[in-house]
């Protein structure tokens, strides 16, 4: 039987790279998959590669109002919703002299605040057994040049889970982190050889991670067989923080 059989999943900022490869690998599993993108063309391609199961959603996640509308729309075709994914997020390189007001404000509004408010407006669909996953980086817990702010983000995103877990484990409604480290997308494309191969050199695994082993963890803490697991951290970074 597939790990997510009869299950409503909604994915925010599901339409690509790591965000597409969960949408796709929770509808193979059988959920109803919901995801996002701001962008329609994104959705369109994205949803001849999930499948029947996948449905896709336009919205501009820093708003309250359209998470609300989102909700809305998940309670009206089911009335529930098993796993909740919040990938989306944003990471902009910017050294501590060149930082500006407006760079932090756009991290923290979709890395942070919009999170926050997801989850929010999603409490009165998750019942006893709903599973929240987010999707936070292994930034959080090491300094990268250049990406304080976007690590800063990931870090408030942990403290997030262990104190949601606190407020929400007597309700039945478990919430981890997935964090991955390098993982070999489209953000990494214009990357330079010497650039990867020195992010590969920090990396016991020897390569860059795939947006599909992320999407296993992810299903991991999704599905029922991490019944047990709340409030934790499951790094995909081969090892980089690990050892």
């Amino acid at each position: 039987m597939s790990r997510l059989e009869n299950k409503i999943a909604l994915v925010l900022g599901g339409a690509k790279g790591i965000g597409l490869a969960i949408s796709s690998r929770f509808a193979a599993e059988g959920a109803t998959t919901w995801f996002t993108s701001r962008n329609a063309q994104d959705l369109q391609l994205a949803r001849q590669q999930i499948g029947d199961r996948g449905h896709p959603l336009q919205a501009e996640l820093e708003q309250p109002q359209a998470l609300e509308q989102l909700m809305a729309q998940v309670d009206q075709q089911h009335g529930r919703l098993d796993v909740l994914v919040i990938n989306a997020g944003m990471s902009e390189y910017a050294t501590l002299e060149s930082v500006s007001p407006e760079d932090f404000d756009r991290h923290f509004s979709l890395n942070v605040r919009s999170p926050l408010f997801a989850l929010q407006a999603a409490l009165p669909l998750l019942k006893p057994g709903a599973s929240v996953v987010l999707i936070g980086s292994i930034a959080a817990s090491i300094g990268t040049p250049g990406y304080g702010v976007y690590g800063a983000t990931k870090a408030a995103l942990r403290s997030f889970a262990r104190s949601w877990t606190s407020e929400l484990a007597a309700r039945g409604i478990r919430i981890n982190v997935v964090a991955p480290g390098p993982i070999d997308t489209a953000m990494f494309a214009s990357v330079s050889d010497e650039m990867r191969e020195a992010i590969v050199s920090r990396i016991p695994a020897g390569r860059m991670g795939k947006a599909s082993e992320v999407a296993n963890a992810a299903l991991f803490l999704a599905s029922d067989e991490s019944s047990f697991i709340a409030g934790g951290e499951l790094c995909v970074d081969g090892g980089m923080t690990q050892v």
